[in-house]
């Protein structure tokens, strides 16, 4: 067992023509790939978006890399791949030749956007890079910091040398801007304040405030600022929902735009400087006069749909996520959108109207499982749906629309012909898998749900909930059969035991419980779960396939298995001390899966609990883990908006 090999990608994809490359739909599921992984399905959750000077590239930094688009087709032209962490900003250089990215792993890196190569990486601020930006002669780039180090750096683009470092704000900064004629650089951060400085000598000219919250408690964040072509004004969109506009050489208050009802995240003037577009996480855009400040109204042939210019996402195209960062074609005439639901669309800038969406991005991926005949993948998360995938191909079949916050939880039926769901609501949606209609609703429980699952019979569902209970539905009539109210503490995990007569759950404290399905009565309470000498939160409970053992993994690091028959505690599995989010067996019952805050994805032998193997490649948390019924495959779900497949070989 412990020489047990698993194969780098594509090794048994050879062998099985089933699975090999060229069986994908979509050539880009296989670019970039981590080691052992064989497709990727999802491009990750957006942070920005960004034309080219020229209008013909688009770049969408991800949790995952860049991708480079056709601006006019939206074609897939590269995935740029070298940042170990989300990547937050990116921007093209005055000449369009070159590609900066700032990212979570506190690098900024230099890309040949014709090729795609790598050219440098820039190293020396400590924190997370939040912003990078162009010095409008190209000659220099400028980052902002996320974090606690509340600096702006300024970088020489040919060599990477460090110039200067900026500060005097007094948290992280969000949001960078070089005028026009480069002499003055704008920064917004979360204190509230905007603060503009000499570019050429980094000295502090003055600061700007106005943004505030009538909650003195909270800060207000400055997200974006961006300056107008002839560099007189300056915009600053924030948390206090507003966009300020500012006279750039002397800091005088101009007006307010309001109209927004939530966080302004991006603002952007057109070319010429007389149209400012917004994006915020009221998942609209908004178009203004820069001038004015008033609403720019366009009419079309739908009025109940376009009112303004005040293009809303959800009407648009179903899509709810919140807009994080919108982009003006240099021609002005396009409009590019980045949600935090995981979407790019593209808009005609006068009229409104919808033109295309780039398809492939999602949000952190919170639950994914295979049908039971292993052809079907799902996935759940904070995009509001539920995608479904041709495990064999990694093509989309379709989107299940129909919650209105996160979802957390995924589960097949027995037969494979429906699907439950459960998220950040109260009910628990029934589908049908084959033509994506949503069947029934579930309703009773008083929080979010964090968990469904199917009995092995198919005939009922049992759903884990924030308000501490778990909750037993007939799955044919939808009808609530029993509440079970032994937790203290929100209910995270429910799973049936293969033959159904016991249900485990596991929660928010270190207690697990086993019931008897029948009666409603708990069986065995098992404990022993700790974090730093407390008691440990049971994300996951998971059978073993002959129901002799349960597996749990906990933020305390470690997998407890356990004997169901009477409770007793078996082993522990100890590893790497990360917070472990998801656990699954095998179908053979040998191996164990688990998914972690630190992105990693592990195996380990049941038997005497020694780690297998370690997949790494997913940038952020992995949240679910599911091995396919012939145990050949395993997929990982990801907080970056991915799911990875990964193959593995059997123990021969």
């Amino acid at each position: 067992m412990k020489n047990r090999v698993f194969l780098s990608v594509f090794t048994l994809l050879c062998a099985f023509t089933i699975f090999s490359p060229n069986t994908f739909a979509q050539d880009y599921a296989t670019w970039s790939l981590p080691e052992g992984a064989k497709a990727r399905l999802g491009k990750g959750q957006i942070s920005e978006v960004q034309y080219s000077p020229d209008g013909t590239r688009l770049a969408v930094a991800s949790s995952i890399g860049i991708w480079i688009y056709d601006a006019q087709t939206g074609k897939e032209l590269n995935l740029l791949i070298g940042h170990t962490s989300r990547v937050n900003s990116v921007a093209f250089s005055p000449d369009g030749n070159t590609l900066a990215s700032g990212g979570e792993d506190s690098t900024i890196r230099l890309w040949d956007v014709r090729t795609g190569k790598h050219l440098r990486t820039i190293t020396g601020d400590t924190g997370w890079i939040s912003s990078v930006v162009f010095s409008p002669d190209g000659s220099t780039i400028a980052s902002g910091s996320r974090t606690w180090r509340r600096a702006v750096h300024l970088w020489d683009v040919n060599t990477g040398r460090h110039i200067r470092k900026l500060t005097g704000h007094k948290d992280e900064v969000r949001s960078i801007a070089f005028s026009p004629d480069g002499n003055t650089l704008a920064s917004g951060s979360k204190d509230e304040t905007i603060r503009l400085w000499d570019a050429r000598t980094g000295k502090h000219r003055r600061t700007l405030t106005g943004h505030t919250s009538e909650d003195k408690s909270v800060g207000i964040g400055i997200n974006s600022v961006a300056f107008s072509p002839d560099g007189n004004t300056l915009a600053s969109g924030s948390e206090d929902n507003t966009i300020r506009l500012w006279d750039a050489r002397t800091g005088t208050y101009l007006r307010t735009l309001t109209g927004h009802t939530d966080w302004v995240y991006s603002v952007v003037y057109s070319a010429d400087g007389n149209t400012l577009a917004s994006g915020s996480w009221d998942n609209t855009i908004r178009i203004w006069d820069a001038k004015t400040g008033k609403h720019i109204r366009q009419r079309t042939g739908d009025t109940s749909r376009i009112r303004t210019v005040a293009f809303s996402l959800r009407r648009f195209t179903g899509d709810r996520g919140r807009v994080i960062s919108v982009s003006l074609s240099p021609d002005g005439n396009t409009i590019a959108s980045g949600s935090y639901g995981g979407t790019v669309h593209l808009w005609d800038a006068s009229t409104g109207r919808h033109l295309r969406t780039l398809e492939g991005h999602t949000a952190s991926i919170d639950s994914v499982v295979f049908s039971p005949d292993g052809n079907t993948l799902a996935s759940g998360g904070w995009d509001d749906t539920i995608r479904i995938w041709d495990a064999r191909t990694g093509k989309h079949i379709r989107t299940l629309k129909g919650h209105t916050r996160m979802v957390y939880s995924v589960a097949f039926s027995p037969d494979g012909n429906t699907l439950a769901s459960g998220g950040d609501e109260w009910p628990i949606y029934l589908w049908d898998v084959r033509t994506g209609k949503h069947i029934r609703t579930l309703e009773g429980h008083t929080g979010w749900i964090n968990s469904v699952a199917f009995s092995p019979d198919g005939n009922t569902i049992a759903s884990g909930s924030y308000d501490k209970t778990i909750r037993i539905w007939d799955a044919r009539t939808g009808e609530h059969i029993r509440t079970l109210e032994e937790h203290t503490k929100s209910v995270y995990s429910v799973a049936f035991s293969p033959d159904g007569n016991i249900l485990a759950s596991g929660g928010g404290s270190d207690i697990i419980i086993l019931w008897d399905v029948s009666t409603g009565k708990p069986l065995h309470t098992l404990t022993g779960h700790n974090r730093f000498g407390e008691t440990g939160l049971n994300y996951n409970v998971s059978f073993s396939p002959d129901g002799n053992i349960l597996a749990s993994g906990s933020l305390d690091g470690t997998i407890h298995l356990w004997v169901v028959r009477n409770g007793t505690h078996l082993s522990t599995i100890t590893g790497p001390k990360s917070w472990i989010q998801r656990v699954s067996f095998s179908p053979d019952g040998n191996t164990i899966a688990s998914g972690g805050v630190d992105g990693t994805t592990r195996l380990w032998d049941v038997r005497d609990g020694t780690h297998i193997h370690t997949f790494t490649g997913h940038t952020r948390t992995v949240n679910s883990v599911s091995f396919t019924p012939d145990g050949t495959t395993l997929a990982s779900g990801s907080a970056d908006g991915t799911v990875l497949l990964w193959e593995l070989t059997s123990p021969e």
